[in-house]
């Protein structure tokens, strides 16, 4: 990490930690009260949070299931708290990035919103081209006049997380990848922000979402070729960086029966309505959009001269297209030896190492007698000086 990221970062954390969103205080506030149900946790981007989850929470205690208890911050915090259980939900407007913690994970998707250009009320840029924007961000731009606006700057604005949802999603729009790095010198810990930063910047761009600024009149959404940003503009894929926005669940939860009624209430009336109210389509409303995905993926790419990354194909489907045209090449062969070691059964595991974790109230007499073991044992294969031991401490049960 350079040094200006992490003075970047640090200014973004110390702010965080100095002002907490006025959001976050009432949908804690709206939630402390009691309800009938179980409290469930939710943590994710506030975006999310805004668009989706605050509305629909309400919802779900006015139907007596229960209080969700809401903790907005950003994509990363929330998926890793369900991943080690501190909380139950979270919320997330991008997939899976198909990381192994990601991949233990349920991605659901419940909505649909759209993904927005921000840049202050009062720049007279109204509109940009899918190239405009991919080149902004890839640093070929870096003048409003370039782009029909006043002689000035382009700030741009990111948040600092690269598996933020709006950023990863957006990226993975313009650029074929998520985790593609821009030209984006000013960091903030989530969406609302970078919103508050680009909101006193004249000169200031970012993404956010449209749900999450509906109402804000500091802020405005640029048309994308033309195409304003809206809810209509949205389900008929007219305007085309939209993403879906998922709630994420562990199915290894203790609660996951209760986290399962809330992802299943996502689908009901009272829920639809609520999100409506937040400009924000219920996933059903757009389920043609499912289908128009991977066009408008190559749309957007071909629009600015990129290209998706190339894909591996299986090694099978290599041998089988190799084998009709050249069946003794080195590329063919090499191919079919891949497939068959594919076939072959994997090799047995390794027999598991014998350990102790040391736990209240055990000693080395103690562990000794229940593996029927001597003290001396211990002591040497685990090479220690003395009797002493500490809770979590891993000894081996077995000579090494």
């Amino acid at each position: 990490m350079s040094v200006r990221l992490a003075c970047l970062l640090s200014v973004a954390l110390i702010g965080a930690s100095l002002a907490t969103p006025s959001f976050a205080r009432k949908a804690h506030k709206a939630t402390a009260s009691k309800s009938a149900g179980p409290t469930l946790i939710w943590r994710g981007d506030v975006a999310t949070a805004q668009g989706v989850v605050s509305e629909v929470a309400a919802a779900w205690k006015k139907a007596g299931h229960g209080t969700i208890e809401l903790q907005p911050f950003n994509t990363a915090s929330g998926i890793d708290a369900v991943a080690s259980g501190s909380a139950d939900l979270a919320g997330s407007a991008r997939g899976s990035d198909g990381s192994a913690q990601n991949a233990n994970l349920v991605f659901t998707p419940v909505a649909w919103d759209g993904l927005v250009l921000i840049t202050q009320a009062s720049n007279p840029v109204n509109s940009l081209s899918l190239k405009q924007v991919h080149d902004i961000y890839y640093g070929r731009i870096h003048n409003w006049s370039e782009v029909g606006g006043r002689n000035a700057p382009i700030d741009v604005y990111a948040v600092a997380s690269p598996g933020d949802g709006v950023e990863y999603s957006l990226r993975s729009l313009l650029f074929g990848r998520g985790n593609q790095p821009v030209a984006a010198p000013r960091l903030y810990v989530n969406t609302h922000k970078l919103e508050e930063g680009v909101a006193l910047n004249p000169n200031g761009l970012g993404a956010a979402t449209l749900s999450d600024i509906q109402g804000n009149s500091k802020l405005k959404a640029l048309s994308i070729d033309g195409v304003r940003p809206t809810v209509a503009n949205i389900a008929d894929g007219s305007y085309v960086l939209f993403t879906p926005l998922y709630l994420v669940t562990n199915p290894r939860s203790p609660k996951a029966a209760q986290v399962q009624a809330f992802v299943d209430f996502m689908h009901t009336g009272p829920a639809k309505e609520a999100l409506r109210k937040h400009a924000v389509l219920p996933f059903e409303d757009g389920s043609a959009l499912t289908a128009l995905d991977s066009a408008r993926r190559d749309k957007i790419l071909a629009a600015v001269g990129a290209r998706r990354p190339a894909t591996v194909a299986a090694p099978g489907a290599t041998y089988a297209a190799g084998a009709a045209i050249a069946p003794t090449s080195p590329n063919t062969l090499a191919a079919r030896a891949a497939m068959e070691q594919r076939k072959a059964p994997p090799p047995p595991p390794p027999a598991p190492s014998k350990l102790y974790t040391v736990s209240k109230g055990d000693t080395l007499s103690v562990i000794a007698k229940k593996h029927d073991l001597t003290v001396a044992q211990l002591r040497d294969w685990n090479h220690l000086k003395n009797d002493n031991l500490k809770i979590g401490q891993v000894l081996h049960l077995e000579n090494k």
